[in-house]
């Protein structure tokens, strides 16, 4: 392990373009359960599955039950970035790190000083109307009470991609920028079993791909250096 990480540090050292895709492990090192491991949101009991509640069909149907869950479970105050985000936001600062590529929603790369930063599916701290798309602030929305409504009347919604929604377009072909061209691609604290987001790493042409996650994942086998660890641990050493 440590020689894995010495590795991973003298490749950063040598590098001024390395780009991190990271996922709910990240994240969850601050407090934050992710959705898939034993103790995580889909395996905790709700009169609905968190995937169902999660999904466009539901919101629109149900958005009082769903806002119940958001507020409970996807909003978690006082929350604060970890090593990970904080050395990622340093690596930026230093002029090696070119691009942070997050599934998560919580904010905390921005809250650690990340600037370059293409969140793939969305973030709770942005609201919009869903009817005529007003952005809103997201203190309603994440501690207010009920179903928020925009002054049209429609329903304020996260600006989050809800299952059954697609992708930004945008942000994805942006984040297939920046891994196609990346000297270093470091995928950390994801189990890449999410599509189509787990699919962006087939775009990475070059020959430092780091795997960084307590267990295994399907791409191992192709990774030039993989580290079975917690990602805050990593990120400390390096």
């Amino acid at each position: 392990m440590d020689e894995k990480i010495a590795e991973l540090k003298e490749w950063i050292a040598g590098s001024d373009n390395i780009v991190f895709f990271g996922g709910a492990g990240v994240s969850t090192e601050s407090g934050i359960p992710d959705f898939r491991s034993v103790d995580g949101l889909y395996h905790q009991k709700w009169k609905y599955p968190p995937e169902t509640i999660l999904s466009h069909t539901f919101f629109e149907r149900m958005p009082e039950e769903y806002y119940r869950f958001h507020r409970q479970k996807l909003v978690i105050d006082g929350v604060q970035p970890n090593r990970a985000h904080k050395r990622l936001a340093e690596l930026e600062a230093e002029g090696k790190l070119r691009a942070v590529i997050t599934q998560n929603i919580d904010g905390l790369h921005q809250a650690a000083g990340s600037k370059k930063v293409l969140e793939l599916h969305g973030s709770i701290w942005r609201a919009y109307c869903s009817r005529c798309r007003k952005p809103y602030p997201a203190e309603q929305m994440n501690h207010g009470e009920g179903v928020p409504r925009c002054s049209c009347g429609g329903v304020i919604r996260p600006d989050i991609v809800l299952y059954e929604e697609p992708l930004d377009q945008d942000i994805l072909s942006e984040a297939v920028h920046y891994i196609r061209h990346a000297e270093i691609l470091i995928v950390g604290g994801t189990s890449l079993n999410v599509y189509p987001a787990a699919g962006l790493i087939n775009y990475y042409r070059g020959d430092k791909l780091v795997l960084i996650n307590r267990s295994e994942t399907p791409y191992d086998r192709y990774a030039d250096l993989v580290i079975h660890a917690n990602i805050g641990d990593v990120f400390s050493q390096i």
